[in-house]
């Protein structure tokens, strides 16, 4: 009967040990999608700005406080509420390890603004990025769960194939797309995408402000000459001044945003308006 009771308890202790997760918070969807293909079922993720919301200005619920309280990392990206958040965080919960995904990655001004001005955050749009973040990932889940090392990584090598399959997709699409063309955004998102496939961005606002009439007349030439095709918007922010423009340009308003889930998808979806192959 001891005996009985003995492999009760191993089986039970066992089956607890398969099953505990770590559990991660990160600041953006994107992210999460990372974390899960490198973790699987062994890590649990809490996005703390979903789709739809700007991770500039976000403050987080009381449930996502509250899954603060018990998580034992933290993925940091860089976008601008984690300035104000990140010490409020870590102070509820001094366990918590924060790990910085955009560690190693060199970061750019905004197209647009003045060199003083803070750097683009949205480092996630570009492939070369992608997989720095996602090697900063593997390393800091390795590190807090060594003895599921070969589980982390084929997921990060599966992650850094996809990563590259990408790649080679949007190279393939914008294959007939001149070096430099420029393509037409409402919030400047996309400069790392832009810098990686060689084209520049034209933002319609900076610094989340809608233009002048002054500005605006200024911007409607600039597309002309450029030929702009589309203007990308993101559901984030009004779209106001993109109709404007787009209704005087004869030319679509094309929703997109950089903090959709499915990142692939999302760039994949970015490069075929560039190229007209929508």
């Amino acid at each position: 009967m001891l005996n009985f009771f003995k492999y009760i308890f191993v089986v039970v202790f066992l089956s607890m040990s398969v099953s505990a997760s770590i559990s991660t918070i990160v600041s953006i969807a994107p992210q999460k999608s990372i974390v899960k293909s490198i973790g699987g079922d062994s890590v649990d993720v809490t996005v703390m700005v979903e789709p739809g919301f700007s991770p500039h200005s976000y403050e987080p619920l009381p449930s996502q406080m509250r899954a603060i309280s018990k998580a034992n990392i933290y993925f940091a990206i860089g976008v601008e509420f984690e300035l104000a958040w990140l010490p409020r965080f870590k102070s509820q919960n001094s366990s918590m390890e924060i790990v910085h995904l955009d560690k190693g990655i060199k970061k750019y001004p905004i197209a647009g603004v003045r060199r003083d001005a803070r750097l683009d955050p949205h480092i996630w749009t570009s492939p070369s990025n992608l997989k720095i973040i996602a090697r900063n990932c593997f390393e800091a889940l390795i590190q807090k769960d060594p003895n599921s090392k070969e589980l982390y990584k084929e997921g990060y090598n599966k992650l850094l194939q996809k990563i590259d399959n990408t790649d080679k997709k949007i190279k393939q699409i914008l294959s007939n797309v001149p070096k430099g063309s420029t393509f037409m955004v409402f919030h400047p998102s996309w400069g790392y995408f832009a810098k990686e496939y060689g084209l520049k961005q034209l933002a319609i606002e900076v610094g989340g402000k809608s233009p002048k009439p002054k500005q605006l007349a200024k911007i409607i030439s600039v597309a002309k000459k450029v030929n702009a095709k589309a203007i990308f918007v993101q559901p984030e922010f009004s779209d106001k001044s993109a109709k404007l423009i787009a209704k005087e340009l004869g030319i679509a308003v094309v929703k997109i945003s950089p903090l959709s889930p499915n990142w692939s998808d999302t760039l994949i979806k970015l490069a075929k308006a560039i190229a007209n192959k929508r």
